[in-house]
């Protein structure tokens, strides 16, 4: 026994030590790629200590594409960067980037880079070594197929070229592909995305070439994005007023566009301008057939523009997963133009902010490709439908136009933007996709003035401004679910734990009601010496202040003495009302809200009846009271006007004074009963409005 265990000892130490690793384990292409660099002639200059060897595998993957050996990468790197990138502890990762963002503005000049798996694989590789980029990482993974990445790699990576990401939705990107892979992405995932992305991509080519509303895109270049209503198992409808028709719809960069179904045709189409300032209007809607409302799944369209509003319905068996998708790529270009608007954006900045939309809306249609089966939250995933919700967002989209504006930087800048210390800009991607954009395409030369939205080894103003918008969405989440968790059903209830709630104040207005009335005379009198010296020394200003004081210092020893945490609010709840008890309650509830808004109405009418003269006795009375409060307000100082009030309102029903009160009270109450109220006229509305709707359509069908 002792020589077989000596046996086994030494077979261990043999393998652990790496001399029979062959028989352990299947040698990969990683591990052939590191034994290539350590055994190669200039291993000590394609071998940097400092990296991990994943990252020296890609940093050398990187100098193939560049055509430039690994030191000269990193003599060229500390010639353009910053000491503090250099001498930074994170300069492995630092290095790392540099040489990605290099090799990727060369690897796009190919046309459909897309469609090589050698360049989806190498960004997938990027993210992997991204997160051990240092020597000092450990365990070092593997470049192949087993290896996953996490958030952050991908949220630094993907964006680093735009058709596959962006800084502001790029975490919900990823939360979408890696949904069913416990968050890590893996590569057969993540290859499937980019495949779809270059289908997508194809697919928007061949619409925006295609004749779809040539005559009335071409002036502006338009370019489509989608079109819907072709298929009969799909329809799209539109509904003006109460007539409604089939169509098709079309979405491009600038506008929508519906043309009606016919026979073997469509009519002319319908624009409905996204990109001048129309004051328009999108919201959801509930439609259905002759104007009722009994579907949630169509889109409202309100512009100046137009004489009433269009509803385009997407009916669907079951939810509105159609409807939301559309709602937010209409959305999107609508909201990018009016960021275009708002910043007063022009030539190649208004041709990059399209893009961004546009890229958005591609990404979207990819993804949802791969999650056809899940549906996914697209206004997640669209930068300015994002921008719209989140808290701070207005802020995300300054940075977003500070970052546009850089054109007015200097060359040294331009020249970083273009050796690899940027990631690259929409606008340097688009003709390499395949089509030209914009202006772009005439003044390619000034392209490298456009950065992206990555910089080495720095977290750029817009990656700040994401950060803190994310940060405090956490927060409005987290005190929504604290919202949604106290609501209750039931008007009953809603009343109880409102009555609750307002228990505090309703003690204070029952103590001043005793002070009024002088239930307690004492206390009366002297709230009435103490208020009327504070009125007359002029320090109601002092008391109001003081008392915000008192507010404050309570809240601050509430929040060191319970720590944030407050017990719960308790409530008898009510008895249980059935569905008849319900009813009777909802109909109480609105006869007591029609009698409020018809002594309301009387008091409007009775006021408009004293300043019309109907009653001119009581008007006379009226308007002389009215010159004296003048005269008062005109000469007397306001403290001492304030003074007066308060003691003929406190005093009112004091002991001295209480029967002169009520038979005042009494003779107003009946000269107020005796104005007449204004008359009013009611006057039946005849629609001939649905008269034409009806005329419109029995015409069309002949």
């Amino acid at each position: 026994m002792t020589m077989v265990s000596k046996t086994r000892d030494m077979l261990e130490g043999l393998v652990k030590e790496g001399s029979f690793k062959w028989l352990s384990r299947t040698r990969s292409l990683f591990d052939e790629e590191v034994e290539e660099l350590r055994r190669s002639p200039s291993a000590g200059d394609n071998w940097l200590p400092e990296l991990s060897p994943p990252a020296n595998v890609l940093v050398h993957r990187c100098s193939k594409i560049l055509g430039l050996p690994t030191c000269q990468l990193r003599e060229n790197f500390d010639a353009e960067a910053s000491d503090f990138l250099k001498h930074h502890p994170n300069f492995a990762r630092n290095f790392l980037e540099y040489c990605c963002f290099l090799a990727l503005s060369r690897s796009i000049q190919a046309i459909n880079y897309l469609d090589d798996k050698n360049f989806r694989r190498l960004i997938f590789d990027m993210m992997i070594s991204w997160e051990f980029p240092a020597a000092s990482s450990q365990p070092f993974p593997a470049l192949d197929n087993d290896a996953t990445v996490g958030i952050e790699a991908f949220s630094r990576i993907a964006p680093a070229v735009p058709i596959v990401g962006n800084v502001i939705v790029a975490d919900k990107i990823f939360e979408v592909l890696s949904d069913s892979t416990s968050r890590r992405l893996h590569f057969s995932v993540y290859d499937k995305y980019l495949i779809r992305l270059e289908r997508v991509i194809r697919k928007f080519q061949s619409q925006s070439e295609s004749s779809l509303l040539s005559s009335q895109r071409l002036v502006r270049g338009e370019k489509v994005l989608e079109v819907d209503g072709t298929a009969a198992s799909q329809p799209v409808i539109e509904h003006v007023g109460v007539s409604a028709w089939p169509g098709r719809l079309t979405l491009t960069d600038h506008a929508l566009y519906f043309e009606d179904h016919r026979v073997v045709s469509y009519d002319k189409a319908k624009m409905y301008d996204l990109a001048d300032e129309l004051q328009q209007i999108i919201r959801p809607e509930i439609s259905g057939p002759w104007g009722t409302r009994l579907f949630d799944n169509a889109v409202f369209y309100k512009s100046k523009s137009l004489s009433e509003p269009v509803v385009v319905e997407f009916p669907e068996l079951k939810g509105h997963t159609r409807r939301d998708y559309w709602l937010a790529i209409i959305r999107e270009v609508l909201y990018a133009h009016k960021f275009i608007r708002k910043f007063q954006l022009g030539g190649l900045e208004r041709d990059e902010v399209i893009l961004k939309a546009i890229f958005g809306i591609l990404r979207v249609q990819a993804l949802k490709e791969i999650s056809s089966t899940i549906p996914i939250c697209c206004e997640a995933l669209l930068m300015f439908n994002v921008c719209d919700k989140l808290p701070c967002g207005d802020l995300i989209l300054e940075s977003v136009a500070n970052m546009l504006t850089m054109r007015q930087i200097d060359r040294r800048s331009a020249t970083k933007s273009v050796n690899g210390m940027y990631s690259i800009s929409g606008l340097a991607l688009a003709s390499n996709l395949g089509f030209a954009f914009g202006t772009s395409s005439c003044n390619t030369n000034e392209t490298a003035l456009l950065v992206g939205e990555i910089a080495v080894g720095e977290i750029t103003l817009l990656e700040k401004a994401v950060k803190e918008a994310r940060s405090s969405y956490e927060n409005v989440i987290l005190a929504q679910a604290t919202v949604d968790g106290v609501k209750v059903d039931g008007i009953d209830t809603n009343l109880t734990v409102m009555k609750e709630l307002l228990s505090p104040i309703t003690d204070i207005w029952n103590w001043i009601l005793l002070l009024l009335y002088w239930e307690r005379p004492s206390n009366s009198l002297a709230f009435c010496l103490v208020s009327s010296y504070i009125l007359c020394r002029g320090w109601l200003g002092h008391v109001l202040a003081s008392l915000l004081i008192f507010l404050a210092l309570f809240m601050l020893i509430n929040r060191c003495i319970q720590g944030g945490h407050i017990d719960e609010l308790k409530v008898m709840a009510p008895a249980a009302m059935n569905t008849m008890e319900r009813l009777l309650a909802v109909q109480n509830a609105a006869s007591q809200a029609e009698n409020l808004i018809q002594e309301g109405n009387i008091l409007l009418l009775k006021y408009r009846a004293l300043l019309l003269s109907l009653f001119p006795q009581a008007t006379e009375r009226c308007a002389g009271a009215l010159l004296v409060i003048a005269l008062l307000v005109a000469f007397v100082p306001v403290k001492y006007i304030v003074l007066v009030a308060f003691l003929e309102t406190f005093t009112r029903y004091s002991p001295l004074r209480r029967a002169n009160t009520e038979r005042w009270q009494r003779r107003f109450r009946d000269w107020w009963f005796s104005i007449p109220a204004a008359p009013v006229a009611l006057e039946r509305y005849n629609d001939d409005r649905k008269k034409r709707l009806l005329i419109k359509i029995k015409s069309r069908r002949k």
